[in-house]
């Protein structure tokens, strides 16, 4: 195989822009070769903007029209594991779009699913391509920062308006979305926060419901996590402040990394702090480097990555594997904060699914849809972290 023929199910604002990078030869070794979504205005329209690309209306029509090789998820996140089950048990590679599913409950059969498919799996964390993430994970795991002792995470930049929320039905309710700012706008920076600093072993979180919109899910949150060496985290992420913060800040033995306003500062100590500590050594020397961040198109560079993954075997960036711990994280805080209580990464699946099956039955909430338009470029500067 020299070119993987591709399908995308969910034509909306990334499925479009992931359509487009395709359809114009921006991904090499790529062909669009099919469309699929539910909506049929939207089919016409797809039909036009992409001529002698095939257009189905169900996932379950593409993935068995022997058109496709590989399908990009992207539709709501409910349906991310339902149809990536599907197209391994019908011999298609996958890349799901974030998160990779709702409940880790139903992780189990779609990673069956995988494993017996013998298929390529990768789930779209872009940010994984940017500069400064990967350096601030090579100090990490080179071990320049010592034994981390605590991580620190302020991400409220993804201010949303009340418009953004109201531009579909599904969107910042417990039935369309099964979560907020967590699930939606944050499995980056959940999934950048695991993939440098290491799972945590419990979790305590406080979810603020509707704190500053018309919504039924929580658009602020705060996690307090601890690691099995004894290290803590915190991380605060909110959609109401516009005047919003990003700032990532790792403290180990042997010095700092902070990463802010496009570049990472690494401060490093000419000796672990516990050896000054307890007298074996002098006081150490503190000398500082700085990386500047650069532009990147995260989407594209997973798009290739998985491209030459199956083509070339190239490793890839964000494996399913990996992916299910961002939402193991997300999970746990909202177990938490739904029972005002520690939860450890032992909890109990099936209470989670149960408890959000509560609050989708017992939900009153309406909202007036209105439609609104977003360029492809206005999108791409939602995802994008603004340092």
């Amino acid at each position: 195989m020299n070119l993987l023929k591709i399908g995308i199910a969910g034509i909306g604002n990334i499925g479009t822009v992931h359509a487009r990078s395709i359809y114009n030869g921006e991904i090499k070794g790529m062909e669009l070769c099919a469309l699929c979504d539910t909506d049929e205005k939207r089919r016409r329209t797809l039909a036009s903007e992409f001529p002698n690309v095939k257009i189905f209306s169900s996932s379950e029509e593409m993935i068995r029209s022997k058109t496709i090789d590989a399908i990009i998820i992207s539709t709501p996140h409910y349906f991310h594991p339902i149809i990536a089950k599907d197209a391994f048990e019908n011999g298609l590679h996958v890349l799901s779009e974030k998160p990779i599913g709702v409940y880790t409950a139903d992780m189990d059969a779609l990673f069956d699913a995988w494993k017996k498919s013998k298929k390529t799996f990768c789930v779209m964390f872009n940010q994984r391509t940017n500069k400064l993430f990967k350096e601030a994970k090579r100090i990490v795991s080179e071990g320049e920062l010592g034994e981390i002792k605590r991580s620190v995470w302020i991400i409220t930049n993804w201010y949303r308006t009340q418009s953004y929320y109201d531009s579909g039905d599904w969107r910042a309710t417990w039935k369309g979305e099964g979560g907020g700012v967590l699930l939606n706008q944050c499995p980056h920076n959940l999934d950048l926060w695991q993939w440098i600093c290491g799972m945590p072993k419990s979790i305590y979180a406080i979810c603020k419901v509707a704190h500053g919109h018309n919504i039924e899910v929580e658009d602020d949150a705060t996690i307090y996590a601890e690691y099995e060496n004894g290290a803590s985290g915190v991380f605060i992420t909110s959609t109401c402040d516009y005047a919003g913060t990003n700032r990532l800040e790792i403290t180990g033995t042997k010095g700092r990394l902070v990463l802010e306003k496009g570049r990472l500062t690494l401060t490093k100590l000419s000796c672990d702090d516990r050896e000054f500590c307890t007298g074996e050594k002098e006081e150490p020397s503190i000398s500082e480097t700085v990386v500047y961040d650069e532009d990147y198109n995260g989407h594209k560079n997973i798009l290739q990555n998985f491209a030459n993954s199956i083509l070339y075997g190239e490793e890839l960036i964000a494996p399913a594997n990996e992916a299910i711990n961002e939402l193991l994280i997300s999970n746990m805080a909202y177990l938490s904060s739904w029972k005002n209580e520690k939860i450890t990464s032992q909890f109990d699946k099936e209470e989670y699914r149960s408890m959000l099956a509560e609050k989708i039955k017992n939900s009153a909430f309406s909202k007036k849809e209105t439609e609104k338009a977003f360029s492809e470029s206005e999108y791409l500067s939602r995802w994008k972290t603004k340092w």
